[in-house]
């Protein structure tokens, strides 16, 4: 410091390494009263790989009206992750917002907001995972309130998928959403599947089925796809990672050239209808 009290400091040649986030960057617009996404996440994605969140505004009652008025914050709440960086993979984790709004257009302003990055959102991580696994007929359970388990039958009916049972808790609140305890989504798991199902769907990122399902699918002796696992599984995939991460059920043990396989089918059938 010179007398002037002004600071001079000395040349340094400073060292740098890969960062924490070295193998990939994740990015996820979650819902502003959201409780279960993040730690869900945090759970399941290995070292090396940075997880950011931005939150969207959204009301707590989950209806068809509260649902469609996310859309036109989308975008910018995706600008708001890595804003000076390049996030390999962002996800817009609403598994009914994406269906009310719709797969493509919020996938449309993810890519918007980040060119480089691919854009994708937790529903299309479950009709991948479904896909990857080679199921065709499926039991659902959801918690959600019929107008929008209507909405849902319908996406996944038109995704490709025979739908052999398909039960809502009806529950609107998203906090009480997230209350579920996990014993319940177990039984009532249970409850729901049927023999001819090939795999059971979980469809809510709010609900903590991720603390069983593990045990879900040990029970059944068939793929339990939850919300937030096949979310994370997608975006691992879609960032190019193999990762087979343990205790979260058998989506994980695909290789990655399985989620490819996949995605092609899903959008060769998309072409077709």
């Amino acid at each position: 410091m010179n007398q002037a009290g002004q600071v001079r400091s000395r040349p340094v040649e400073v060292s740098f390494d890969r960062g924490r986030h070295w193998r990939a960057k994740l990015g996820f617009v979650v819902l502003a009263m959201e409780q279960t996404v993040e730690g869900d996440v945090f759970r399941m994605v290995p070292d090396g790989v940075g997880i950011h969140f931005a939150r969207i505004a959204m009301s707590n009652d989950a209806t068809l009206e509260t649902l469609v008025t996310m859309a036109p914050a989308i975008g910018d709440t995706a600008r708001l992750l890595l804003p000076y960086d390049k996030p390999d993979v962002l996800c817009y984790t609403c598994n009914s917002g994406a269906m009310v709004i719709g797969e493509k257009e919020c996938m449309r302003m993810l890519r918007d907001a980040h060119a480089a990055a691919a854009p994708t959102t937790v529903i299309t991580g479950v009709v991948r995972a479904v896909e990857a696994l080679g199921a065709r007929r499926i039991a659902v359970a959801t918690p959600y309130i019929d107008e929008i388990n209507t909405v849902v039958h319908r996406f996944l009916g038109n995704a490709g998928f025979e739908i052999v049972e398909f039960q809502g808790m009806n529950l609107r609140s998203n906090t009480d959403i997230d209350l579920v305890d996990p014993a319940f989504i177990k039984s009532y798991t249970r409850s729901i599947d049927r023999p001819d199902a090939d795999a059971v769907v979980i469809c809510c990122g709010a609900l903590r089925a991720v603390d069983v399902i593990q045990e879900i699918e040990d029970e059944l002796g068939k793929p339990v796809i939850a919300s937030n696992q096949a979310m994370v599984w997608d975006c691992l995939r879609l960032a190019g990672l193999p990762d087979r991460v343990g205790g979260y059920g058998r989506i994980f043990d695909l290789a990655i050239e399985d989620h490819q396989k996949a995605v092609a089918a899903l959008d060769a059938r998309a072409a077709r209808s």
